[in-house]
């Protein structure tokens, strides 16, 4: 292909890193600024920490708030144990018979729960009609498996835990959101379903709220979630599901 950039078009459809120009044997200064930039973005949002009070003001539910086990970024980093699970002097939680659990963690990206989180809770409620919800939690230093103790505490049949995802050099504030049926400690990751990159550069606040809310009525009526729970939402992408109630 003569003139312009053959990989322009392909370069406008994904923020990964295609045809990169070079200068001798390495990058050319732009993209290798670029490059440096998103490394830097990256062990930011590794570091960065909550801003607890703005997320709670954001969100359409009551909320509390938590720490893991961990006592620092640091140790956070270097014993994820402690991130799975409550401090000791963590509060005393609420114990009721409700239907969902939402858990907020900062996890490796604490700029993705504060950017996305509240937004897909928001969007996430009016399509659960009907549940019973407790409390959102809000968890520092915290982990996808602290859910499971946050969710028995409550008494809640279900947890969804939104959390930021590992950072990488085309997004460093991507949100996940862990859905556990059943939640307890000990629950293995296979008995998870998970909704991945939800943020800017992947999944609005609104899709994944249809995804979640389809995944938690399936887990309902089936009794379980995890490898056995298959995501076989027909057009999810071209029309919202109708409003999730429990049967």
């Amino acid at each position: 292909m003569s003139g312009g950039d053959p990989f322009a078009r392909l370069r406008a459809a994904t923020p990964a890193r295609i045809g990169l120009r070079r200068a001798g044997q390495g990058l050319a200064t732009a993209p290798m600024l670029a490059l440096q930039l998103a490394q830097a973005r990256a062990r930011d949002a590794v570091q960065a920490s909550l801003d607890v009070e703005a997320l709670r003001a954001a969100l359409p539910l009551p909320s509390i708030v938590v720490d893991s086990a961990a006592p620092d970024r640091e140790t956070y980093l270097r014993r994820p144990d402690l991130g799975r699970r409550l401090g000791a002097d963590a509060p005393s939680l609420p114990t009721g018979d409700v239907d969902l659990a939402i858990v907020i963690a900062d996890g490796l990206s604490a700029l993705a729960a504060q950017r996305h989180a509240a937004g897909v809770v928001a969007a996430l409620v009016p399509r659960l009609a009907g549940w019973r919800l407790a409390p959102v939690v809000i968890v520092r230093q915290g982990r996808v498996a602290i859910g499971d103790e946050i969710g028995r505490a409550l008494g809640a049949r279900a947890v969804a835990v939104l959390i930021g995802e590992r950072p990488g050099l085309s997004v460093h504030d991507g949100l996940g959101a862990y859905l556990t049926w059943g939640p307890r400690p000990g629950r293995a990751d296979s008995e998870r379903n998970c909704v991945s990159n939800i943020g800017h550069a992947g999944l609005s606040a609104a899709l994944a709220a249809d995804k979640i809310a389809w995944l938690l009525v399936e887990a309902a009526r089936l009794g379980f979630t995890g490898v056995d729970l298959k995501d076989r939402q027909d057009d999810a992408l071209a029309a919202p599901p109708p409003v999730a109630r429990l049967s």
